[in-house]
């Protein structure tokens, strides 16, 4: 069984509720059983592992991704 935190550790926990590819979540779910943890424990390991960019981005995501908050304009 795989290792959890112990009871009254979180600080503030909160439900998830997004929806993910089923191939994923199984990886997820593979990943955190060799580690011998649950699979919330693994997601946020990883998630804490992220290395970012002065940009705030993991720095393996798209260097073309816009921040912009305007729409973008068609000039036609």
């Amino acid at each position: 069984m795989a290792s959890k935190l112990p009871r009254g550790t979180r600080r503030e926990p909160v439900r998830t509720g997004w929806l993910i590819e089923k191939d994923a979540k199984v990886r997820l779910e593979e990943l955190a059983e060799r580690a011998d943890v649950s699979a919330a424990v693994f997601l946020e390991k990883l998630v804490d592992s992220i290395e970012t960019t002065d940009a705030g981005l993991p720095v393996w995501w798209p260097a073309d991704t816009k921040h912009s908050e305007e729409l973008p304009i068609d000039s036609a």
